[in-house]
Parts: C-alpha cells; sequence; structure tokens
C-alpha cells in the first residue's frame, strides 16, 4: 500500500468512526488542505521505541490522542490478560504534561472494561515511583503517561513489566501485535468512571505509596549521619523545570537530613508549557539559568534539576573560580560511581560480584572508576529498560549483585527498589557526595579534576539532528544506510579499528538500528536514531593525556563526522 492511499484509507476512518467524537472529526477537517500535515497524521502509528509511544498531541494516527491511548491500553489490556495473573492489576502513574490526566483516565476506564484492575495516582508523580509502586503492589504491570522532556507539544505513553521495568522488545512486540489486531476503536472495551470505582476495578493511591517510596529511597543512603553533621553549612538550589519531582526529591533529601533546600520559585509548580524555558530538559545549561541566579544570590554549593517526569538529574558545581558548571550525564555517572564504590569499600561492604550497568554510548570512564575498585562493567544497549532487564536478570540468578546503572542522558539509579533510572535518588546521591567531600574541603568539581589525573581526560560530546515528518525519517534511514555500507578507514588521521553494527545482533544484546565505529587509539563515535523524537543522534568519546589534548581530538572528530552526517540534510 502506497504511503497516499494509507493516509486517505486513515483519514476517512478516523472521520467515519462513531466511536470518534465530533470535536476530534472537526479538528481533521480544519486541515483537510494541509496535505503535508495530513500526512504527517496519518503515514504511520506511532511506534514503540526506548521510551514506549511518544508524540505530538492532536488527531491522528501518529499522534498523541484519547484514541490512540484507547487503542494501545485495549491491546496491552489483552497482553495482561495472556499473562494470566489470577488478580490482574496495572498502575498509572502521570506529570504535568497537557492532558495527563485525561490519557491516564482514559487507561484506566479502558483497563476496567477489560476486568483488570488500575491502580491510579490522584496527583502527578514520578516515573520512577511508577516503577516502584508496580512492584511494591504486585501489579502486573504499569503505565507513565509522560514525554520526559520532550517540548510541550509532546505527549507519551511507557509500557512497564511487572519487574517494575519498561517493556523489552519482545514483550513490546507482542503488545503492539495486540495493537496492530485492533482495527477500530469500536472494538475497545471501557467502562465509565463510576462504574470502575463502583466495581473495584478503579483505586486511587497515594500518600501511602508515596512513603514507601521515599523510605526505599533514603536506605540507599551512605552518609546520613554525615549529612545531619553538614546540614547548616550546605546549600542547595533545586528546580524541578515544571515537573512531578518537585515533592518527592524534597522529601528525600529532608528524609537523610538536609535543611537547606531552596527551591527555585518560578519553577516549582507544575507547568504544561514549561513557560520559563525553551526546553525543560536538565542536559542544557538554559534550564539552569534561573537556579544558576539563584544559587550566586545564597552562594549555594550544589545546584539540581529534574525533568519532567523526574527520571532525569543534571547537577551544576562551582569551580574554584567561583563559577557555576554544568556537569554532563558522564561526569556525574563517574562521580556517584566513584563516591558510592569507594565508600562501600572503606566500610568492607564492596561485594566480590558487584556489578556497574552502563550503555553503549556511556562513556568509558565511569568503566574506568568501577574496574579500579574490582566491580565487574556490563554494557547494555541504549534505554534504562536493558539496565533494568539486567539487574532483574542477577535478582533472578544470584549470579551478581547490582551496584549503579546508568546512562550518558542523565539517567541514575542505585538500590534495586526500581527498575527506570530515577532522578530522585541521583538527587539525593549527588547532593550526599557533595557534603561528603565538602567535610573534607574538596568540591565535585575538585574530585572530577582527581579522576581525570587518575583515568584519563575522557571527554563526550553529542549532536543530534532534528529531521521531522516522512522525509525526516526517509533522511535519517539514508544516513545510517551510507554509514553502514560505505563505512570511512580513517577519521581524524587515524585508522577505523573496529565497527560494530548492532543490527547485528551482537554480544547476545537485541537487535537495534546502532552504528559504532572505534578508532585506533580507543577513542570512538555512535551513529543512533531516537527511538523517542525526530531526530539522529551522534555520539562522540576520546580520552587523552590532558584536557587540552582531549579538546582538540574530540572537535575534529566531531567536525569530520557531522560533515558527512550533514550531506543529507
Amino acid at each position: 500500500m502506497s504511503t497516499q492511499t494509507r493516509v486517505q484509507e486513515q483519514m476517512e476512518l478516523w472521520l467515519n468512526d462513531p466511536a470518534i467524537d465530533e470535536a476530534t472529526k472537526n479538528e481533521l477537517r480544519s486541515i483537510a488542505a494541509d496535505e503535508k500535515e495530513i500526512e504527517d497524521r496519518f503515514y504511520r502509528d506511532l511506534e514503540f521505541g526506548t521510551g514506549g509511544l511518544r508524540g505530538v498531541i492532536g488527531a491522528g494516527t501518529n499522534r498523541m490522542n484519547a484514541y490512540t491511548v484507547a487503542r494501545a491500553t485495549q491491546g496491552l489490556a489483552q497482553f495482561v490478560l495472556k499473562q494470566g495473573a489470577s488478580a490482574p492489576s496495572v498502575v498509572i502513574a502521570y506529570d504535568s504534561r497537557n492532558q495527563s490526566p485525561e490519557f491516564a483516565l482514559e487507561s484506566a476506564k479502558v483497563l476496567a472494561g477489560n476486568g483488570i484492575k488500575a491502580y491510579v495516582f490522584e496527583s502527578l508523580r514520578t516515573t520512577p515511583e511508577l516503577s516502584f509502586a508496580v512492584r511494591h503492589l504486585q501489579a502486573t504491570a504499569g503505565i507513565v503517561i509522560t514525554a520526559s522532556h520532550n517540548p510541550p507539544e509532546y505527549n507519551g505513553y511507557k509500557v512497564y513489566g511487572t519487574d517494575g521495568g519498561q517493556l523489552v522488545p519482545d514483550q513490546a512486540e507482542q503488545v503492539i501485535a495486540e495493537i496492530r489486531g485492533i482495527q477500530s476503536f469500536s472494538d475497545v472495551k471501557r467502562l465509565s468512571r463510576a462504574d470502575a470505582e463502583a466495581q473495584g476495578l478503579l483505586e486511587w493511591i497515594g500518600q501511602a505509596v508515596d512513603d514507601a517510596y521515599i523510605e526505599a529511597v533514603a536506605s540507599v543512603s551512605l552518609n546520613r549521619e554525615l549529612v545531619g553533621k553538614m546540614s547548616d553549612d550546605f546549600r542547595i538550589v533545586f528546580t524541578p523545570l515544571h515537573g512531578a519531582g518537585n515533592l518527592s526529591v524534597r522529601a528525600a533529601l529532608a528524609a537523610i537530613g538536609f535543611t537547606h533546600v531552596h527551591v527555585v520559585a518560578e519553577q516549582e509548580l507544575p507547568d504544561a508549557n514549561f513557560s520559563t524555558v525553551k526546553s525543560p530538559n536538565p542536559e542544557e545549561r538554559e534550564a539552569f539559568t534561573l537556579a544558576i541566579e539563584e544559587a550566586k544570590r545564597l552562594g549555594a554549593d550544589l545546584i539540581i534539576g529534574t525533568d519532567p517526569d523526574c527520571d532525569r538529574m543534571g547537577a551544576v558545581v562551582k569551580n574554584p573560580q567561583g563559577e557555576y558548571v554544568v556537569l554532563s550525564g558522564n561526569q556525574s555517572g563517574a562521580l556517584m560511581v566513584d563516591y558510592l564504590l569507594s565508600n562501600l569499600q572503606q566500610r568492607g561492604e564492596l561485594p566480590a560480584n558487584g556489578v556497574v550497568v552502563k550503555t553503549i554510548v556511556t562513556s568509558e570512564m565511569g568503566a574506568a572508576v568501577a574496574e579500579a575498585y574490582g566491580a565487574k562493567v556490563l554494557n547494555t544497549l541504549t534505554g534504562f529498560k536493558y539496565i533494568g532487564e539486567k539487574m532483574t536478570q542477577f535478582e533472578r540468578t544470584g549470579e551478581a549483585q547490582f551496584l549503579f546503572g546508568y546512562e550518558e542522558s542523565y539517567g541514575y539509579l542505585a538500590g534495586t527498589y526500581a527498575r527506570d533510572k530515577d532522578a530522585v535518588i541521583a538527587s539525593m546521591l549527588i547532593c550526599e557526595a557533595a557534603a561528603y567531600y565538602k567535610s573534607q574541603g574538596k568540591t565535585l568539581y575538585d574530585v572530577l579534576q582527581e579522576l581525570y589525573a587518575k583515568h584519563g581526560y575522557f571527554l563526550e560530546k553529542l549532536e543530534s539532528r532534528t529531521l521531522k515528518g516522512k522525509d525526516g525519517v526517509e533522511q535519517i534511514q539514508a544516513i545510517m544506510h551510507d554509514w553502514r555500507t560505505q563505512p570511512p578507514a580513517e577519521l581524524n588521521g587515524l585508522k577505523i579499528a573496529k565497527l560494530e553494527d548492532f543490527q547485528q545482533g551482537l554480544y547476545g544484546l537485541p537487535v537495534e538500528n546502532v552504528l559504532k565505529f572505534t578508532l585506533e587509539d580507543d577513542s570512538w563515535f555512535c551513529l543512533r536514531p531516537s527511538g523517542t523524537e525526530p531526530k539522529i543522534k551522534v555520539y562522540f568519546a576520546v580520552r587523552g593525556a590532558s584536557a587540552e589534548a582531549a579538546s582538540s581530538s574530540l572537535e575534529k572528530l566531531a567536525s569530520q563526522v557531522m560533515a558527512r552526517v550533514d550531506e543529507f540534510r
């Protein structure tokens, strides 16, 4: 079927489906003359990527709306029922985005229509608490309505398995197969909210789960007594960037003794439009503009920020000149690995079979730090679901003890209470580490320089190109095909020592459209289409004898690679 034929057929199905409300149909009629817009809305169904469903809010199969959410939930319900649980249940959480509460309730009503109990949080909650709640309530699955750090016009739908981890590819494919079998929205079963509540198929949850979650997070603390001693002289500035992290992060910090936590007032309350930032992403320095101003006013020791669903954490530290420097995800990860493992070693509690898990696009600096303490390091594909999958494997087999998991995109987890990255525990740990080192007369910036001096100057960079719509998808495919079929022999004056094509299913990992090139000096770059945004991402990493040498090598490598990538734009 041609794209044009599919678009026309899908458009007509929506306009003629009696299960679709008139307001949605009128939205489609209003753009009927815009062929490009109609094509983008209907040329495909939203697909599960590294973060489940994610897309722009609006009418159409390639959009987030009550109908695509209901259809996805009907497919999930059929998947859940096939798991054979005697009393199947699903936990649902949502963040501060537009239509998040509505999508959450719609999901609950569809689950109830299929005889599946839905536990729904009474107000917005973080993604990691959803992961915890699935395990805590012994549910069959979980749903979180979020688009993480995407722009405000986006929302999304992530699905979790009974272990509290995001669905991995084989599970996601089963759900997708169920979804594809639903030809009409009339096939979606649902109960009204009142009927679902009356039949005990919709239960609202809140404070009791919150308390259990914060207790689990705080239990990972290594130096609570020291925090108590340092708290009067340690100031933290925190921005939740208008998201779900405000209460949870503050509760976790208070639980281990921090008393001077200053929240950026302009960014404290939920705001679906994220009106004070260009992007609610703690990976970007601009997101910290207001927080840095507040920190300067207070003379704060540390700044932390979390994204809308609070699964990513960014930290800002002081350098010797008193300037606030935004740490990369790789730097924060290495610092937390060093803090955790050094303290466990000092206590004699570092297990012989301890493992740190990271992704293939994450810096090797954290690996070098972990290995220096005798810990094993495992690599997974991009996406924290693969780290969660390893955790569940360790729990089942006893072959290893999980110590820490992280990825370069600001996602971290310590402890085994959840199976997804958690900005709440990352906030707690980075603050605890900063207080610990301050008691020794050092800042996190100082410790980072010590790690560079000991392990080498690791520098990383991420370049991305946004290529929207059907044309963008085709351009991304062309870029990957070009590099896959015509790999360079050398770059940056160095030979390509190794090409890893993860579409070939390397190292027992799932098949994924990722190419990683390693040069003869062990620097590397990796091309990967985003699973959640219309982007191609290119990751770069080098290791030098000095900061200057590493920086020079990184810029030369990145410029050569991106020049070739940009030929397709």
